[in-house]
């Protein structure tokens, strides 16, 4: 093209109209048209005169996404580009999110606000970039040494990026987004007159939208984030509004029960026009005991509000309306000598927090709350140092009584003491489902005593706060649970003291048939853990379920002919028919010592809580080819990996080949919540990605039928209620890589062959990888691609 020149296009004097700026504005389109059309226009000239149309098109625009929509493809014939994407900037999250988009099998897109893609880049820096060959990395160092292409899009989508003309979209100081042109259809670059186009095109976007985010704000919109979103149409707005008002709802209520949208995004909505953070109702969050009795319950229904905690001197209020000025000043008369730090929620989650704090209150009458209450008030009374406190104290006892009660009816497997030097309260957290979260705080005068009153339940030296120490909690004779806890103490800063107790409730055997196996994994491990001789091995990271798959194995073939010893440490699992024995390494009575005695105690199956040594792992090898049948665990990433680390260990790799039956790894993942979880239709893109992540050739084997992506396909996702904590998650299960030790996997293990050739054979005699199994469990479900890929290596 030629060198950019400014030139003025006249228009003809009928095409003018006085009636309005809108009608007039059509009639210049009308006119450019026309002028544009008569033979003989230079190409430069109806370049301009396009261009010129498009301009007027937005710029006389009531919806500025519809009008881009319609506009798109002119956009990208006049840039004779293959590809155009708008983007507008998310600031929480510092990226772009795709607007608007042409070009083939294109979908939302997010890009974040760095040097780590073109796009990312040119906004970052606010310049405009050309590219000629985006895989061209000397290119991209020219411009910057920091400058990268991101091919994520090109793998997924089979599209071949060539040139790319990236430019930011600002009004003034207010950045807004970014456009960006890929590939000119004559393969050659973008030229200077593309640059000036696409930044005058930049400054007329970036007056619309600005224009279009002011009059919404003027307008008072509280769900303007959700129509930038794309969450909401206006016209689904306007009637949900009236709606809401025939059904006496909240609009907010509204959009949440009938149109399905979010609840965070709601609740983000009404953040971001409060300026203040945003708040959802938390069944876990501590009680705010003091705060609470300030005010009475009947008022904080009528005016919707409720204090939450207390923070560094700071009271915490949840409210519906932050800038109603009356109620906050009826709230601050409350409060008179703290700071308030509002935040805003959704008037049902308010009423919930309201009824679930005075719940509290009724049904801990004397517990949790009445206790911390009785603390703090001994604590007012008492003018001495922490330590006059002792851990005999009788709401010391009951406190600590309480928190066990607690997480255990929770279904917590952690619980975790925290204290904090000076007059910092000490923080109790609980670990549900894998993730901890806050209990309750404890008032500081009682971090010691607390301490030491669990110390003393688990038979530890409470005069020796230097060195770890490690003990157990037989709670029945303190609580009346029937639990044992394992007790671990950790010198701090400040010579204070954590505590971390992990909840060992014993309990029967999940049915092997429960356990999450897919069919093949159930057959063929079935067929190991029947089998009269060899060693089976689970292996996994801590906490990955390891001893409750080992103990369902033995449920499974317990039987009165068949003579089963454990060995573990603890015993967190009984069952009749085993005999159990819990091992003590103190005295010299470990997992060797018991395998050694199992051998003269005529066992037909051998179970080992862990092969940490190398003696106790060739004891193993050595029983199972003496004809008996051992099951143990390693802590090891994949089963693959399992073989080497024992040939490592120095494990004969004969023996070892003889005795392996078979490896089965596992991990747990975090459950769609059952009370929310919900169908959605996929994206081709989204379909892809899980088939590649699969591996197409396995993927066509295991599931041929959803090998084709179609407009009846669903899978699941979780959008958080009440029930789930708003996490959209509740529970755990467990994903599975099973190896089979066929002749082939022995003959490499003699052989000592490599981890990827041992996981290459593995694979051609069947075995479906931890997270190949966990994409099944998503298609089936029960979980989805994040939590799969959070346990998963990569």
């Amino acid at each position: 093209m030629p060198k950019a020149t400014h030139i003025k296009v006249e228009l003809p004097v009928s095409h003018l109209k006085v009636d309005t700026a809108q009608s007039r504005m059509k009639d210049r389109v009308a006119g450019l048209q026309s002028q544009g059309n008569k033979p003989g226009v230079s190409p430069e000239v109806a370049f301009r005169i396009k261009f010129q149309i498009i301009s007027n098109k937005i710029q006389m625009a009531p919806n500025l996404d519809q009008v881009l929509n319609n506009l798109k493809d002119e956009i990208v014939e006049l840039f004779e580009s293959e590809r155009i994407t708008i983007y507008v900037i998310d600031g929480v999250k510092r990226e772009l999110v795709s607007r608007i988009v042409a070009g083939k099998n294109i979908h939302d897109i997010r890009v974040p606000v760095t040097a780590t893609s073109i796009v990312g880049f040119a906004t970052y820096k606010q310049r405009l970039v050309n590219i000629e060959d985006a895989y061209d990395p000397e290119e991209l160092k020219a411009i910057d040494p920091n400058l990268a292409f991101d091919d994520s899009w090109d793998k997924t989508s089979g599209f071949t990026t060539r040139q790319v003309l990236a430019c930011p979209i600002h009004f003034h100081k207010y950045l807004l987004g970014a456009i960006q042109l890929v590939n000119r259809k004559d393969n050659r670059p973008f030229t200077k007159m593309d640059e000036h186009f696409i930044r005058e095109l930049a400054k007329i976007l970036g007056i619309a939208m600005y224009n279009l985010k002011r009059a919404a704000r003027q307008a008072g919109n509280k769900f303007y984030y959700l129509l930038q979103n794309h969450s909401l149409t206006q016209k689904e707005l306007k009637n949900a509004i009236i709606e809401a008002k025939k059904r006496r709802e909240s609009i907010e209520s509204y959009l949440i029960g009938v149109l399905k949208i979010p609840k965070k995004e709601v609740i983000e909505s009404l953040a971001k026009y409060y300026e203040v953070p945003g708040v959802l109702f938390d069944p876990n969050r501590p009680i705010p005991t003091s705060l609470m009795r300030k005010g009475k319950e009947a008022f904080m229904k009528k005016n919707l509000w409720v204090p939450l905690e207390s923070d560094g001197g700071k009271v915490v209020i949840a409210v519906d309306n932050p800038h109603d000025i009356q109620k906050i000043d009826l709230i601050k008369q409350l409060y008179p000598n703290n700071p308030l730090d509002f935040r805003v929620a959704l008037p049902g989650d308010i009423i919930d927090f309201i009824k679930h704090f005075s719940l509290e209150e009724v049904r801990n009458v004397g517990d949790i709350d009445d206790i911390l209450h009785e603390l703090q008030r001994e604590a007012e009374n008492d003018e001495e140092t922490e330590e006059e406190f002792d851990e005999s104290d009788s709401a010391v006892v009951k406190l600590v009584n309480k928190i066990i009660h607690d997480a255990y009816a929770r279904k917590a497997s952690d619980i975790h003491i925290e204290p904090y030097p000076g007059k910092q309260n000490t923080l109790v957290r609980i670990r549900i489902d894998g993730v901890c979260s806050v209990y309750q705080t404890i008032p500081y005068n009682y971090k010691r005593a607390v301490v030491s009153r669990i110390k003393i339940m688990a038979g530890l030296d409470i005069a020796e706060r230097r060195m770890p120490q490690d003990g157990k909690i037989q709670f029945k004779k303190y609580g009346g649970l029937d639990i044992e806890l394992r007790v671990a103490t950790i010198p701090t800063q400040g010579s204070l003291e954590d505590i971390v107790m992990r909840i060992l409730n014993a309990g029967e055997p999940i049915p092997l048939a429960n356990m999450g196996f897919s069919e093949r994994n159930f057959n063929r491990f079935v067929e190991l853990i029947t089998q009269p001789y060899g060693i089976i091995y689970v292996c996994g990271p801590t906490g990955s379920g390891k001893t409750t798959t080992l103990h369902s194995a033995l449920a499974y073939i317990n039987k009165t002919e068949t003579k089963i010893w454990t060995a573990e440490d603890p015993v967190e699992i009984t069952q009749k028919g085993l005999r159990q024995v819990q091992v003590h390494p103190k005295i010299g009575f470990n997992f060797a010592t018991a395998m050694r005695a199992f051998l003269r105690a005529d066992p037909d199956v051998i179970m080992v809580g862990e092969m940490r040594d190398k003696e106790t792992t060739a004891i193993g090898i050595e029983a199972s080819l003496t004809g008996h049948l051992v099951l143990s665990t390693l802590h090891t990433n994949s089963a693959p990996e399992s073989i080497t680390r024992l040939l490592d260990m120095g494990m004969d790799p004969f023996n070892f080949a003889d005795a392996i039956l078979g490896i089965l790894a596992q991990r747990l993942v975090r459950t769609l919540c059952k009370n929310c979880k919900k169908t959605y239709h996929p994206t081709r893109e989204e379909h892809e990605h899980l088939i590649e992540r699969y591996g197409r050739y396995e993927f066509e084997v295991d599931f041929p039928d959803l090998l084709t992506y179609r407009e009846d396909m669903t899978l699941y996702n979780a959008p958080g209620c009440i029930h789930c904590n708003q996490t959209g998650y509740a529970g755990r299960m467990a994903i599975h890589e099973l190896l089979v030790a066929t002749d082939e996997a022995k003959r490499m293990i003699q052989m000592q062959a490599r981890l990827e050739e041992l996981k290459d054979q593995a694979i051609k005699d069947g075995m479906r990888t931890l997270e190949q199994d966990g994409i099944k469990k998503i298609f089936d479900g029960f979980t989805d691609l994040k939590q799969v890929r959070k346990v998963c290596a990569a």
